[in-house]
């Protein structure tokens, strides 16, 4: 059933230029009434400047991420915060910068707190997501899963832009930080045979590049709307993370009928099958992950069987639809 809104109902601010951007940007697409309200990253610097894109007029419900949401909040409007990846944790702080660690452990985390209690509703991304959210910050409320989703009619199979050569290609999306396993590659790349390369994005927060190698080769940041066109040039999806909420590079590259090789760890699991969409590795496990590599390069027959497997999952349990859906029923016991 479809909400019934004005012009402007459902108010999301949100920072570009990572994943929880491009899901809140699929809401707006997909609902009615549904507006997001973009800024500069760099406005996370002085975040009382959020307070100037929160709404004024119409709105009847904001929608954000929790890190920032108790400075788009406005009083009298009901705030939904979606958790999209979790990091304040203790552990994460060897995967962190120190000040990141500092940043985590004191005002982000005071942030965090607030926005969960402002929050009329709160959700998670994933099963683990939620869990580690009620552990770590002590939540006694529910916690709502929606699983995020990959377009599965822009995200497609298909290997007609992909080179006539006997190179196996192997694709790693991301910014290239501690967090997302990325100071691994250089290692992974040494244990690769001669015929596998990785090619690595810069992600669209870091311009960074890793030491020159063989097997690794960097295409840059990659604009969203041009990546349904990368995962169908490669081979295998490379996910070396240590941390994921519910990633969509994984879900855009399941969609497209690659296999992934992984870490097992946080959320992961909940999107891959073991052995029949892809591996998990322990997290930093360089010799399992380049093993696996290698073995899936050795073999168009499993790459296919597998890519058919994960395109079949995203087709029956990770759709634009059924995640709209999900948020339009969460939103009309609101608006309604």
């Amino acid at each position: 059933m479809p909400i019934n809104t004005k012009p402007v109902e459902i108010i999301s601010p949100m920072a570009w230029g990572n994943g929880a951007y491009v899901v809140h940007r699929t809401l707006e697409r997909h609902i009615d009434g549904y507006k997001v309200r973009g800024y500069h990253p760099n406005w996370t610097f002085i975040p009382l400047s959020i307070n100037k894109i929160a709404p004024r007029q119409n709105a009847r419900l904001v929608h954000t991420t929790p890190d920032y949401a108790f400075f788009s909040h406005c009083k009298n409007i009901p705030l939904i915060i979606s958790f999209q990846n979790y990091v304040l944790d203790h552990w994460m702080g060897q995967y962190s910068t120190w000040w990141q660690r500092l940043h985590y452990r004191t005002d982000l985390r005071l942030w965090t707190r607030m926005a969960v209690k402002k929050a009329a509703i709160i959700t998670a991304v994933s099963k683990f997501t939620g869990e580690l959210v009620k552990k770590d910050l002590n939540v006694k409320r529910r916690i709502q899963v929606i699983y995020n989703a990959a377009d599965e009619k822009v995200f497609t199979p298909g290997n007609l832009n992909k080179p006539n050569t006997k190179e196996v290609r192997v694709l790693y999306s991301g910014n290239l930080t501690l967090r997302k396993g990325a100071h691994w590659l250089p290692a992974i790349a040494d244990k690769l045979d001669k015929h596998v390369r990785i090619y690595y994005t810069q992600g669209l927060r870091t311009r960074n590049t890793l030491s020159e190698h063989a097997n690794l080769r960097s295409i840059g940041p990659v604009p969203f709307e041009e990546m349904p066109a990368r995962y169908r040039q490669m081979d295998i999806l490379l996910m070396p993370t240590v941390r994921e909420g519910f990633s969509l590079s994984v879900l855009e590259a399941m969609a497209c009928g690659l296999p992934v090789v992984a870490s097992d760890c946080s959320s992961l699991p909940e999107q891959i099958d073991e052995g029949q969409g892809g591996f998990l590795c322990p997290v930093g496990a360089v010799d399992c992950i380049a093993e696996r590599l290698n073995q899936l390069a050795d073999s168009s027959k499993e790459r296919k069987e597998m890519g058919q497997f994960n395109r079949s999952k995203i087709e029956e349990h990770f759709t634009v639809e059924k995640m709209i859906n999900e948020y339009k029923r969460l939103f009309e016991t609101i608006l309604v």
